[in-house]
């Protein structure tokens, strides 16, 4: 049975423009499912350290990309049964999940896994293609940007938080660097959907992104 009439909201946006913790929030106000997207192409990349597979064996990558079980509690990722929420987080991780991400045949074995979170009541779906190409349909599509600075500072106060080390001036270069790879990849391109709002959260905290996208969302849902 199709499950194409379950909304969808999805937040595509720059890497630590907020769309995860955002995307969190609206989810949970909603009691609506949340992927993070992101969250996979990180799980991969663990999985290519752990097991010591080269990025340039797109076969293995792939059969790896195909088989990845995971599920989601909350804001927690478990593969299989082991929680992999922080361990996914470390820079390393984050860099090599980026260049894995360029790879097409990897990207095409994701989808259905990613789509196969779409139940009721709903879900609530952040990455940087959810709009353009996972779920092109989508009820409401948002786009959040920000400036490299205040990602980078974001980003650092992630990793400390988190208990990792972190250098505020090699942020901004893996920043700049990730968001190449994203916007110039020949396999779904970082961009804002057709019909997307458009949000630049520099200067907003995360309450004010989420009252926006909740807005927005009311808004569409009684036209």
């Amino acid at each position: 049975m199709s499950n194409t009439h379950i909304p969808v909201i999805t937040i595509d946006g720059l890497t630590a423009s907020g769309k995860g913790t955002v995307a969190q929030r609206v989810a949970q106000h909603l009691c609506f499912h949340y992927l993070d997207s992101g969250a996979l192409y990180r799980l991969m990349a663990l999985s290519v350290l752990r097991r010591n597979i080269a990025l340039d064996d797109e076969h293995a990558l792939t059969k790896l990309a195909e088989h990845l079980h995971c599920h989601f509690k909350g804001a927690h990722i478990f593969w299989a049964n082991e929680d992999v929420s922080n361990d996914i987080r470390a820079e390393a991780v984050g860099n090599l999940a980026s260049k894995i991400a360029t790879i097409p045949t990897v990207r095409q074995a994701l989808y259905d896994l990613q789509r196969s979170f779409r139940q009721h009541p709903g879900l609530v779906a952040d990455g940087r293609d959810m709009g353009t190409v996972i779920f092109p349909h989508a009820s409401l599509k948002v786009f959040l940007i920000a400036s490299i600075e205040a990602r980078a500072q974001r980003r650092y106060k992630q990793l400390i938080k988190k208990g990792f080390s972190a250098i505020m001036q090699e942020l901004l270069k893996n920043l700049t660097e990730r968001d190449a790879r994203d916007t110039n990849r020949s396999s779904a391109p970082l961009k804002a959907a057709e019909g997307a709002y458009l949000l630049d959260t520099s200067v907003m905290t995360a309450d004010q992104v989420v009252e926006q996208v909740l807005d927005w969302y009311a808004t569409i849902r009684r036209i």
